[in-house]
């Protein structure tokens, strides 16, 4: 008795794998009969189809976001990279300038210790605090 063919339509309808159905042996003349997949739940109603239960872990356990190298959007040290930017510049203006001798040496000891406080925003504001000490 070769029952593949209706195995599978059984596997359609009631959306399992074919190892999942088991068919009663009892009752093999019956389920030989049945043609559509009406009749097949009614056989399944009736207990002449056995589906078994689904073995294992259904659903992935949910984990905790993780922080890897691929979830990283932003640079951590973000604010140091500004900050040695800026001090860069502002300490090339100043050696700058002192070299063209507009900045006494005690002058820049100063403004350089202000810039290492983070004073100046920009080398612009840095011109303006210059310019205050002119006047």
């Amino acid at each position: 008795m070769n029952l593949s063919k209706k195995k599978e339509l059984a596997s359609k309808t009631f959306k399992v794998g074919k190892e999942k159905i088991n068919f009663v042996p009892e009752r093999v003349n019956e389920i030989k009969e049945a043609i559509t997949k009406q009749d097949l739940r009614d056989l399944q109603t009736a207990g002449a189809i056995v589906i078994k239960d689904v073995k294992g872990r259904k659903t992935n356990v949910s984990r905790k976001n993780r922080r890897g190298t691929g979830k990283v959007k932003l640079k951590v040290n973000k604010r140091k990279q500004e900050y040695v930017i800026i001090t860069r510049k502002l300490r090339a203006f100043v050696s700058e300038l002192k070299k063209q001798g507009k900045l006494s040496s005690e002058e820049v000891t100063e403004i350089r210790k202000r810039i290492r406080n983070r004073a100046f925003k920009s080398k612009a504001n840095l011109k303006l605090y210059i310019e205050g000490l002119r006047k």
